[in-house]
């Protein structure tokens, strides 16, 4: 007989091209074997008009509550949040009420503090928001190069020990489990990421696929880590296969007209 598989849940945006947001992690969920539910923050959908910068379209607080509830009451339980893309503040107000409220067991953060084609500075009190409201919930947070300088309060990161240094810093914020991302950006000739448990300091390696990050591997990454907590993992053995997932994902990937290439999570197999 079969059994029933866990549960996961994305609060997330939605990317229409398929390539990142709410739909890649339910595709990764899916490779996983674990069954995926959703609640959209916002529709983003890439310009080809204007360098495929994203447009992005909020989605109402009140419609995320009730997607929220719609998830958590409909299932007999939440077994790992995924949370990505916010966007706004009465967005991070909705998300944190909700996770006050049905009290997930794991959270794993994508913390998404910049979307391609947003103004820097219109983003700062968002980005407050975030840090304050939604990273103290957090099981996990997943950070990329920029992410995890903001948050460890450093200019850049520009090398493997600053990487190190980045995540020690963030992990003093509160966050029990930290994986900061450098994918290939470090030219090590890897794609590379730093995991921290307060003990635990790993540096995670795989070959690199070509030297620019791929668009929707972050996604990937903290969707296939959600998916393994979900599943009973330990964090480190999440974040290891997570990163086997990424690299399966991105080798060949998928190209269309945009000028850079996506993920594909068929690739990866147990």
């Amino acid at each position: 007989m079969s059994t029933t598989p866990p549960i996961a849940l994305t609060i997330a945006g939605s990317e229409a091209s398929g390539g990142a947001g709410a739909q890649t992690d339910l595709k990764t969920f899916q490779q996983l074997g674990v069954f995926g539910c959703a609640a959209l923050t916002c529709i983003v959908s890439m310009n080809p008009k204007a360098n495929w910068d994203h447009r992005f379209v909020p989605v109402d607080p009140q419609v995320i509550a009730d997607q929220i509830e719609a998830c958590a009451t409909v299932h007999s339980g939440i077994d790992a949040v995924k949370v990505g893309m916010l966007g706004t503040q009465p967005t991070i107000d909705a998300v944190d009420a909700a996770l006050e409220r049905y009290g997930f067991p794991i959270v794993v953060l994508d913390p998404v503090l910049i979307c391609k084609g947003q103004e820097f500075s219109a983003t700062m009190a968002v980005d407050n928001a975030l840090r304050e409201r939604i990273l103290p919930r957090a099981t996990m947070v997943t950070p990329n190069l920029f992410e995890s300088a903001t948050l460890a309060g450093v200019e850049e990161i520009t090398s493997l020990e600053a990487l190190k240094d980045a995540a020690k810093r963030i992990f003093d914020l509160g966050v029990p489990n930290v994986l900061a991302k450098a994918g290939p950006s470090l030219g090590t000739g890897t794609a590379l990421d730093v995991f921290y448990d307060g003990s635990a300091l790993e540096v995670l390696e795989v070959p690199a696929v070509g030297t620019e990050r791929m668009h929707g591997a972050g996604c990937t990454l903290a969707a296939a880590v959600t998916a393994e907590l979900a599943k009973g993992a330990t964090p480190l053995e999440a974040a290891v296969t997570a990163k086997n997932v990424v690299s399966a994902s991105v080798n060949p990937g998928m190209r269309g007209n945009i000028p850079f290439t996506y993920v594909w999570q068929g690739s990866y197999q147990h």
